[in-house]
């Protein structure tokens, strides 16, 4: 009997093909992505690249659509709130300022999406209670910088990207040439990765 043919048995990737007296199977099995129902979402770039207007915009459809929505900053960031999280822009919304990433736990029990500004900031813990969250069925959006003035990589933001269903790069624009920006530019003489 000869009768090549493929199916495609859901919308994972299961793909069964006979050909003459031989099966094979070729099969992902996506266990935890059939368990895990939320998902993360990162945004980031350099300094005045709209991470955090990004983040809002996100976060204020999530409310817009109904969703039970918290979202958390660093209490170091008192740039230009301390109780709000507010774009260059000056857009806002309200946030929760919090000392460590474990604190996130304990506001979120009946929250719907999850958001994060200034990621960078957090201990390395935000990588294990980002998957918890979403492994609960939350929507986690992370906004942060990538990279320092420097290049390097920036607190838990590479480990974020590494296990984000989603990540968003965004750019700012440099101010002496007017090209796609990468990084951000220090203009203080201080070699220190935090100010």
């Amino acid at each position: 009997m000869k009768f090549p043919r493929l199916y495609y048995l859901c919308t994972h990737i299961h793909l069964t093909k006979i050909t003459q007296n031989h099966m094979v199977l070729f099969s992902e099995d996506h266990i935890l992505e059939t368990r895990r129902r939320g998902r993360i979402e990162v945004i980031c770039g350099s300094m005045f690249s709209g991470k955090t207007e990004e983040l809002i915009r996100r976060m204020k459809r999530a409310q817009f659509a109904k969703q039970r929505v918290e979202i958390f900053k660093p209490a170091i960031d008192t740039r230009y709130s301390k109780e709000e999280v507010v774009s260059h822009d000056s857009h806002s919304i309200a946030s929760t300022p919090i000392d460590s990433s474990a604190s996130i736990l304990l506001f979120t029990s009946e929250i719907d999406v999850v958001g994060i500004d200034e990621a960078q900031f957090f201990d390395n813990g935000l990588v294990d209670v980002c998957n918890q969250l979403a492994n609960n069925g939350i929507r986690v959006i992370i906004a942060g910088l990538d990279m320092d003035f420097k290049g390097n990589p920036f607190g838990p933001m590479p480990q974020l990207c590494a296990i984000a269903d989603e990540v968003s790069k965004v750019h700012a624009i440099c101010v002496k040439c007017g090209q796609l920006a990468s990084f951000s530019h220090r203009t203080v003489k201080n070699d220190k990765q935090v100010l």
